[in-house]
């Protein structure tokens, strides 16, 4: 298990490298609409549309989709489309939800 100082460097690199263009990407390679996205991530429409329009959001709701996405196989680099991980079926092997987050909101 990481430490929760680890937890933290693998979430700022997280959200560093997921971007609302990635947002939109992602949701395409899944077929996913933003009411999806919104059910899949615990996350409200209007916190993903504000993303996707490049306004501010909290920390956690871009976690929480990074999350997601990653959840489905999913990975992202800074200025480069969503590619498909290693893990195919998942890139993590259980889901990720808000409670083990190591940033607060």
């Amino acid at each position: 298990m990481a430490s929760s100082a680890m937890n933290l460097i693998l979430e700022r690199i997280a959200l560093f490298q997921f971007t609302p263009t990635h947002c939109v990407q992602a949701r395409g390679m899944l077929g996913w609409s933003v009411e999806q996205l919104s059910r899949e991530a615990k996350v409200s429409v209007d916190d993903i549309q504000r993303f996707e329009a490049q306004q501010d959001v909290a920390d956690a709701v871009r976690l929480a989709l990074t999350y997601r996405f990653e959840a489905q196989g999913l990975v992202f680099f800074p200025g480069f489309a969503p590619g498909r991980g290693g893990n195919v079926g998942g890139a993590m092997p259980t889901s990720v939800d808000r409670e083990t987050y190591a940033m607060t909101d």
